[in-house]
């Protein structure tokens, strides 16, 4: 079986796969001060809602934004699973051309949604994904990764409104009934909610427009659904699009890995 961890900035989805098929999955908080054992024993818990075992482990794949986090993490595969990790970056084969000006620079999670999309739609795609950041990145028609935009999240506007606006409260995102909010939550949430459909709309319909094709466009991440659900632009929610750019990722590296568990 296959265990990946695709690491953001806020929220953490671990994912075990069998045969190409996800056994289970979960979305954890990012905890960007924790070590080697405690991920190992965090793990071991969420294992023991299920029939796994980490016996049941022969290989890991991990995405991660959060330098500090990648040393923990290989060394909790190594010390808990037996497993050295394939960790997506640069030198790491995925069969895709990035056409950046610096490949180096696309985060290992924009690249594992580009090479979920193409593993699972037809190109050329458009993939939003609703993290720390809201990311847009484009696919051609040939299967390259193009770049996109990187837009400030739905979380850290909300967060910023809290704390830089004094008599502005916390808001929890809902969509509200009306656009003309009638009280100050509400009016807030409207801004929110509807200002970040604005966003995603013009974003992707001026990245179409650069494509110069009809693109499918797949929204990812957890506030997706409920910013898909009001736009105009958003033709599928996929909540597990990273972990399967993953899991191919993995397959396309499996050959020229080491066989067995790490010394």
């Amino acid at each position: 079986m296959l265990l990946v961890l695709d690491v953001g900035n806020s929220n953490t989805v671990i994912g075990v796969c069998d045969e190409g098929a996800w056994v289970v999955d979960w979305r954890i908080e990012t905890r960007k001060h924790i070590t080697e054992d405690e991920y190992g024993v965090l793990i071991r818990n969420l294992f023991r809602l299920t029939p796994l075992t980490f016996e049941l482990v022969t290989g890991i794949c991990i995405s991660c934004v959060v330098p500090p986090l990648l040393f923990v993490l290989e060394a909790m595969s190594k010390k808990y699973f037996g497993v050295q990790p394939l960790i997506v970056g640069p030198g790491v084969k995925t069969g895709m051309p990035i056409l950046y000006d610096n490949p180096r620079e696309v985060g290992a999670d924009r690249i594992a949604n580009a090479i979920g999309a193409l593993g699972k739609y037809e190109p050329p795609c458009i993939v939003v994904d609703f993290g720390t950041a809201t990311t847009f990145d484009a696919i051609s028609a040939r299967g390259e990764y193009l770049g996109g935009a990187i837009a400030p999240g739905i979380m850290i506007s909300t967060e910023a409104l809290f704390e830089h606006a004094s008599k502005l409260p916390r808001v929890e995102l809902l969509r509200p009934r009306s656009v003309i909010g009638k009280n100050t939550v509400h009016s807030m949430q409207a801004g929110l909610i509807y200002g970040y459909v604005g966003l995603v709309n013009e974003l992707v319909r001026r990245m179409q427009k650069e494509l110069r094709a009809d693109t499918t466009v797949i929204a990812t991440g957890g506030l997706a659904r409920i910013i898909a659900e009001e736009s105009e632009v958003i033709q599928i929610v996929d909540p597990n699009l990273t972990i399967d750019g993953l899991r191919l990722i993995y397959e396309r590296n499996r050959s020229a890995e080491p066989a067995g568990r790490a010394e």
